[in-house]
């Protein structure tokens, strides 16, 4: 196998400019003055400077549902200020379809849809919050902590589900936090699909970091989006931010870019196929063009090996501004993502990870 790789070094790597790949020869994006700036994104420590949405922080699922039996009773009888409220809200429909519940009966699956359907019509209104409807629900810290800054938009719709929840035993709890910093690496915490993102957005960078997965259940391999759509203050995200999926180390690719949702074609190559351990630390170089839409990845394993090109992409029409996002692909993911860095306006096209 490694005889058959493509080994590349930081002295030997061919650069982008009079190349062929895919079968298109590729743009220079050196920085024609010759300057570049190279910071951390990640400090070991915090979480400060990155954002994180988990794709089920502002809608109820079905699967919440714990006890769909006494939750439907609930909501079609009881006598909470709640209960009454949400009873108030739901369309005819959806309340004649709880008064024939029935967790055996055949449209069950049917009903349960529809309510949820319809609360999350609900949390994605105006706030449902009271003082004397919720008298008498503990809330948890992080409602708490919500309720006092009078969120809107996203953050509103979040209020609303962890209400919701803290209403009601029949429902389990989400969290908003998918990720955290320990130990010196970024872990995310297996709760949901969902992103982490920088604050900060980025044109043309090379970035750098070391990474490992460490198991998964459904298991699915770490992930890295470029070309991402930051989403407004008021919006809702797009999923995986509707950015360029660099699958970490072995290649995989997705792209979910709007009307997409697919592996692609010929915007991706694998330069070289893989067998990388994906549970081993792997140190990753990402060169990335916002202008041209151009993306290219190496990976070293172990770090400091010479590094070996496996993923690029080119598409100018997917290039763009953006944050860069790292994507814990479904519920059950745990991965560890450390020493991140990027350098942004590249002095050199060079890919340099490794050798």
């Amino acid at each position: 196998m490694r005889n058959e790789m493509k080994h590349l070094s930081r002295r030997s790597f061919v650069v982008l400019t009079g190349i062929t790949i895919a079968g298109g020869s590729l743009v220079n994006i050196s920085n024609a003055e010759g300057e570049s700036q190279t910071i951390p994104l990640f400090d070991g420590k915090t979480l400060n400077g990155w954002i994180q949405i988990e794709n089920n922080a502002t809608s109820l699922s079905p699967g919440q549902i714990t006890d769909q039996t006494a939750f439907v009773g609930k909501l079609r009888n009881g006598p909470d200020a709640v209960s009454a409220f949400l009873r108030e809200q739901l369309d005819d429909s959806v309340k004649e379809g709880m008064v024939s519940y029935f967790a055996s009966s055949a449209d069950a699956k049917g009903v349960i849809s529809a309510i949820v359907k319809s609360l999350n019509q609900i949390i994605s209104g105006p706030s449902i919050y009271d003082r004397a409807r919720f008298g008498n629900i503990v809330l948890r810290p992080e409602s708490r902590e919500l309720l006092k800054q009078g969120p809107r938009g996203q953050q509103l719709a979040r209020l609303n589900k962890l209400l919701i929840e803290d209403a009601y035993p029949e429902l389990t709890k989400t969290s908003s936090t998918g990720w955290e910093a320990r130990d010196g690496v970024m872990a995310s915490l297996g709760r949901g699909r969902g992103v982490i993102y920088t604050a900060k957005d980025y044109n043309r960078y090379r970035l750098t970091f070391t990474m490992r997965h460490v198991s998964g259940k459904p298991d699915h391999q770490a992930c890295v989006l470029i070309f991402c759509t930051r989403p407004g203050s008021e919006e809702t995200p797009l999923d995986a931010l509707g950015g360029i999926q660099f699958q970490v180390p072995n290649g995989g690719h997705w792209d979910y870019r709007p009307g997409r949702n697919d592996a692609g074609g010929a915007e991706f190559t694998n330069v070289t196929k893989t067998q990388f351990d994906v549970h081993a630390w792997s140190r990753v170089e990402i060169l990335v063009d916002g202008v041209s839409g151009i993306a290219r990845m190496t990976v070293a394993q172990p770090p400091g090996n010479t590094a070996v090109e496996v993923l690029s992409f080119r598409d100018a029409a997917a290039g763009k501004s953006g944050p860069i996002a790292f994507q814990m692909h479904n519920a059950g993911l745990f991965d560890e993502f450390k020493d991140v860095s990027i350098e942004v306006d590249p002095k050199n096209n060079n890919l340099s990870t490794g050798g």
